[in-house]
């Protein structure tokens, strides 16, 4: 269920200008996928911002896209966590502005301490990909507000290092702080260890900072765009940034 009354993505982001960036990493993967999702889909002006660049060429929202960025070397994200753009890219974040991470982007925001937590090998040591269910945990801007809380997503995953853990005291203050945002559960919205793909601490599937403008999940809305991939479950994240961007 979609908050906004008018079902056309693109209308929602075409009432200011928007200019969003994906970031590309070597050995990126998904930032094609990223960019036309954005592109595409809610018709917003899209750029590439090419890992050595440190200009981020004036937009409005970043998105770090999945992969396997410099061949995922000592740990996934763990290079490409001091890649010149980087820099940029925090200090966009600190002055407020939106960074959402997706599977390998997640681990390099981890990476670069722009998110608590680490991301390991997946219980089963193997790589995953399959579609799984998403249960919202929070629906406010700027990456969540086109869902209802409790709302059961349909999306892909694809990772070998998927398993988000962190200490106790971490994830007691991330719970408190209402900043675990998306949940693996069951087509019903239970949350079970069976439902659980690759063994995170309490099937956690997506966080955000304090501040709530830096998002980092494992999962990929930005292959959930097309009723015609099986699910366009994922189009509320790029919608509630267009829609957040509109509003500020």
């Amino acid at each position: 269920m979609w908050r906004f009354e008018n079902d056309d993505p693109a209308a929602v982001a075409g009432r200011v200008p928007v200019k969003i960036g994906v970031v590309t990493f070597p050995g990126s993967n998904c930032d094609y996928d990223c960019y036309r999702a954005v592109r595409d889909v809610l018709d917003v002006e899209t750029v590439f911002l090419w890992h050595k660049a440190h200009d981020l060429e004036g937009v409005d929202a970043i998105f770090l896209p999945g992969g396997f960025s410099y061949g995922d070397y000592l740990r996934a994200g763990a290079i490409a966590r001091f890649s010149p753009i980087m820099r940029e890219v925090r200090e966009f974040a600190e002055g407020g502005g939106p960074v959402a991470g997706i599977c390998n982007g997640f681990q390099i925001l981890c990476e670069a301490h722009m998110l608590p937590g680490a991301l390991i090998r997946n219980r089963n040591l193997k790589f995953i990909s399959k579609p799984v269910h998403l249960r919202v945990e929070s629906a406010e801007p700027p990456f969540l507000s086109a869902y209802e809380i409790g709302q059961v997503l349909q999306v892909p995953i694809a990772h070998g290092e998927g398993c988000y853990v962190a200490d106790d005291e971490v994830l007691d203050r991330l719970e408190a702080d209402e900043r675990v945002v998306l949940r693996y559960c069951d087509a019903n919205g239970n949350i079970t260890g069976d439902s659980n793909p690759n063994g995170s601490a309490r099937n956690i599937a997506g966080i955000v900072n304090e501040t709530g403008n830096v998002l980092g999940m494992m999962p990929h809305p930005e292959r959930a765009v097309e009723s015609l991939l099986g699910t366009d479950d994922g189009v509320g994240l790029f919608r509630s940034v267009a829609e957040y961007l509109a509003t500020v």
